[in-house]
């Protein structure tokens, strides 16, 4: 009974979301329906000491890089930078490969160490410029930006700055670099059948006579100027932002320490703030590059955007309190139900599974699903099975790298099921709906979670580390 409470949880939570309705009001509803059934005197103590308190926690670390990410989106949409760089990437690859060329874009991003939300707010308006030149249907964009950002770049790929790639360093002794070439070929399986895959749905499309779409919500805003801006110089921002985040990921560890601690007041005794570096630098990289793309953007195009930045400004705004929102409700889902004996159930049911690597790679992207979060299923999956997963590996001679590799991309392929906080954002940010998109995304996702298991077997068939 325990387990079905929780799967019902989560049914019930992914049907909302794909019918439309608010994840913020939901996940609550979910999250302590679950806790209802299973032990009602802990309603009102789970909802405030832990919905609440991850919600908040959530919104603490991430909020700023939303906002910032939904303004420099914003700034490169109104400064016309977005129809400069679909020109120029037009006249390079050509229309019709737009979807290589926004899969190509978010990677380098994503790559670079760019938080894959702030990815979605700072392509989306000139993947949306460039589907419009093309033809190519609206409702691709999705599952186009989720091929770029949110599969080989963010775990696969040897040495990618995400954090489902370093969470696994932890408990396996590993680097970011291990396992490059399982990684390597995962990610070439990934991104090859991924391309196959859209661009079948774009051939669909043009057979059946549709186009880009009409009456369509949240659309960047025409840029009026007729002057574009040099290719070159409208994706300096992009490169400022990937640039500026790997040196400050550098710097501010070398520049603060390992923690830094202030009295909060001069009246009174106040206990000492102290700050543990490690666990906000790489947000306050994130942070520092995106200030420093609004900036360059503002240097290289003040008059277009000066014109209408408050308004402009006042809509990126919103667009990130909703986002963020949704993933915040989203990660307070998560932890309620990981607290629940369903959840324990789960994960005990999943040492059955007899292959170490089988194991980890379904007890990962499981435990991810029913949490929607890739880093928070990959963390709950270690924190409770690292040890085994290791023991069974020693005993059958698998490298630790091995481990690490397979768990990092377990832990990005079920994660996007239609509750994920970065499907949700994805979503929002393009104006389109779960009915509208979500098919391409978990198609994606799909492939995603097979390039798990092509690594495991080229790893048992050809010994490939």
């Amino acid at each position: 009974m325990a387990l079905l409470i929780v799967l019902a949880a989560l049914a019930f939570l992914m049907l909302v979301a794909y019918r439309g309705y608010s994840v913020i009001l939901f996940a609550p509803v979910a999250a302590l329906g679950a806790v209802l059934l299973t032990d009602p005197g802990l309603v009102a103590p789970m909802f405030t000491g832990l919905f609440m308190d991850k919600m908040v926690g959530f919104l603490k670390l991430y909020f700023p890089v939303f906002m910032l990410g939904a303004v420099f989106g914003k700034l490169i949409e109104l400064s016309g930078f977005s129809r400069a760089i679909v020109a120029g990437t037009i006249g390079l690859l050509g229309e019709k490969r737009a979807i290589l060329s926004i899969v190509l874009v978010c990677a380098l991003l994503t790559y670079g160490g760019v938080s894959l939300f702030v990815v979605v707010f700072a392509v989306y308006p000139f993947a949306a410029e460039l589907f419009r030149q093309a033809g190519i249907p609206k409702r691709l964009i999705p599952g186009t930006i989720a091929l770029g950002a949110f599969t080989f770049t963010m775990d696969s790929l040897p040495g990618t700055p995400q954090i489902q790639n370093i969470i696994p360093t932890a408990f396996f002794g590993t680097d970011t670099w291990a396992a490059p070439w399982l990684g390597s070929l995962g990610s070439i399986f990934i991104l090859g059948v991924g391309l196959f895959y859209l661009e079948r749905r774009r051939r669909a499309a043009a057979r059946a006579g549709e186009g880009y779409g009409d009456d369509l919500a949240n659309e960047p805003a025409a840029f009026v100027d007729a002057r574009l801006a040099h290719p070159l110089v409208a994706l300096l921002p992009l490169l400022v932002v990937g640039i500026a985040n790997k040196l400050l990921t550098l710097a501010i560890p070398r520049l603060y320490g390992s923690t830094q601690s202030f009295v909060p007041t001069v009246v009174g005794d106040a206990p000492p703030v102290v700050q543990d570096i490690a666990k906000v630098a790489a947000i306050w990289a994130v942070e520092g590059a995106l200030l420093l793309g609004i900036l360059c953007v503002l240097a290289f195009a003040w008059r277009p955007v000066s014109r209408r930045f408050a308004e402009g400004s006042k809509l990126a705004v919103s667009g990130a309190l909703l986002a963020s929102m949704n993933t915040a409700s989203e990660y307070g889902f998560g932890a309620v139900i990981a607290a629940l004996p369903g959840f324990r159930t789960v994960a005990d049911a999943l040492h059955a599974i007899p292959n170490p690597l089988v194991n980890e790679a379904v007890s990962v992207t499981a435990l991810a699903g029913i949490t929607g979060s890739a880093s928070g299923g990959l963390s709950i999956a270690l924190g409770a099975m690292a040890q085994s997963f290791v023991q069974n590996a020693q005993a059958t001679g698998i490298p630790m790298e091995v481990l690490h590799r397979i768990a990092a991309m377990a832990s990005g392929g079920m994660d996007t099921l239609p509750h994920n906080g970065a499907v949700i954002t994805l979503l929002a940010v393009t104006g389109l709906t779960h009915r509208q998109s979500y098919r391409d995304i978990f198609a994606i996702t799909v492939i995603k979670t097979l390039a798990v298991f092509v690594a495991i077997v080229a790893y048992y068939a050809l010994g490939v580390v």
